[in-house]
């Protein structure tokens, strides 16, 4: 991961929750507990991390607005990122559904290989539910320069994935299967390349 710049949107925060979970779990505090984790593991690797918001505040300090998308595109594509991923959790009417899964830009075919590799970690590390990447249209996804996925580590609206997603072990797991799909997909390009 050396050399390589990674934007890491954690999804929603201030005025903007996000969904609401099981016991008033908000998503923009789990997405916001499950990015530091995974700007961790990739500075870990090598990586330049940059962060959209730190808490409910942005990098240069202001409070996060629920219109506040374009800022968070034009900061990765104003640093001259190499990957987006904006870090969210699901929620779904049915209290059943459960599982990771992740989607791109239809018709970006990078976000699509970014996509199918960060899901193919998720579901080897978190659990297999028969989940695989879906596109589809999104604003971050659609205005980056750069293979841009939307990562939904799991459903707060599933009793038991609700609290194995605020639990920190589980959140390390869930970081560690992004770089290693990230990682998988960078290395997928260099065989391309060959």
């Amino acid at each position: 991961m050396s050399d390589r710049v990674v934007v890491i949107d954690p999804g929603h925060g201030g005025d903007d929750p996000g969904a609401l979970g099981c016991h008033g779990i908000l998503e923009k505090d789990v997405a916001m507990e499950i990015a530091r984790k995974v700007a961790l593991v990739f500075k870990e690797a090598g990586a330049q991390v940059v962060l959209t918001r730190d808490g409910d505040q942005d990098p240069e300090g202001r409070r996060v607005e629920i219109r506040d998308l374009p800022r968070r595109v034009e900061l990765a594509n104003r640093c001259g990122a190499h990957l987006f991923l904006s870090i969210h959790l699901n929620h779904f009417s049915e209290p059943d559904e459960y599982g990771a899964q992740v989607f791109y830009q239809q018709g970006a075919v990078e976000g699509k290989k970014l996509a199918e590799s960060i899901q193919a970690a998720l579901n080897c590390h978190l659990g297999d539910v028969g989940r695989r990447a879906l596109g589809g249209d999104f604003y971050v996804c659609r205005h980056a320069r750069m293979p841009a996925v939307i990562v939904e580590v799991g459903f707060l609206s599933h009793e038991e994935e609700s609290r194995r997603l605020t639990d920190p072990e589980y959140q390390e797991r869930a970081a560690r299967a992004i770089l290693e799909g990230v990682v998988g997909y960078f290395q997928g390009r260099r065989e391309e390349v060959r």
